[in-house]
């Protein structure tokens, strides 16, 4: 169980000054594990994400080294972590790193199943929704967006579709957009493909910038980052 402080309660307000995604919440409030993640990954609370990287690892410091030691583990060769939700602007990475992460972050049931709900209730903050829109909807079953001014439209995605009759698991992460569509799937398998409606509902097995087919700098990484493991 994670009880929230004063000091998170402060953190809450200053982040909710410079313009950052939070949820309410309040002093001496219990959240689980899996509340706080769904604060996390719904509305993208970066407050919850420094909450999650203090519980953990007793410091904003000591977690952000594991999330780099997992991104080494993980391959992810152009990404540097620089705090637990990905704000700071120090924070990079690139859309090819972020599908490494984003493929190993659904193969973990708990993981998908929550990136895969349209709301959920919190005890302070009430009813939280899903910031991915798409979500239900032609084969999408997660996972994440992000985004502000300087980084423009994010979208971390995990589609089934049927191509040429064949169930198929379009996993994908778009940077810098102006705005984005169930279309760029289509795009990306180079067919027009079928949605597999039948998944809307199932658990299955994040990071903005400018969007190239070929060499991706690396970039600014904007919305909630999932916990390493």
């Amino acid at each position: 169980m994670i009880i929230l402080t004063d000091a998170d309660v402060a953190d809450t307000d200053r982040r909710r000054g410079q313009r950052e995604s939070v949820v309410s919440i309040a002093a001496g409030e219990q959240l689980t594990e899996r509340q706080a993640l769904q604060a996390l990954l719904l509305p993208s609370a970066n407050n919850i994400a420094a909450v999650l990287a203090r519980w953990d690892a007793g410091s904003a410091d000591r977690f952000v080294a594991r999330m780099n030691a997992a991104a080494r583990s993980l391959g992810m060769t152009h990404t540097r972590y620089t705090d637990p939700s990905g704000y700071d602007d120090a924070t990079v990475s690139t859309a090819a790193d972020q599908v490494r992460i984003v493929d190993r972050a659904m193969r973990l049931p708990v993981f998908a199943s929550i990136v895969a709900t349209s709301s959920a209730t919190l005890p302070v903050a009430g009813t939280v929704h899903n910031t991915n829109t798409l979500l239900g909807h032609n084969g999408f079953v997660g996972v994440k967006t992000g985004s502000d001014d300087a980084a423009g439209g994010c979208f971390a995605f995990q589609a089934i579709r049927w191509i040429d009759g064949k169930r198929t698991t379009i996993t994908g992460v778009v940077l810098g957009q102006p705005g984005h569509n169930d279309a760029m799937v289509d795009r990306i398998s180079g067919h027009r493909a079928t949605p597999d409606l039948e998944q809307r509902t199932l658990p299955l097995r994040t990071a903005p910038g400018r969007h190239r087919p070929h060499g991706i700098p690396r970039v600014p990484v904007r919305g909630g980052v999932p916990p390493a493991p």
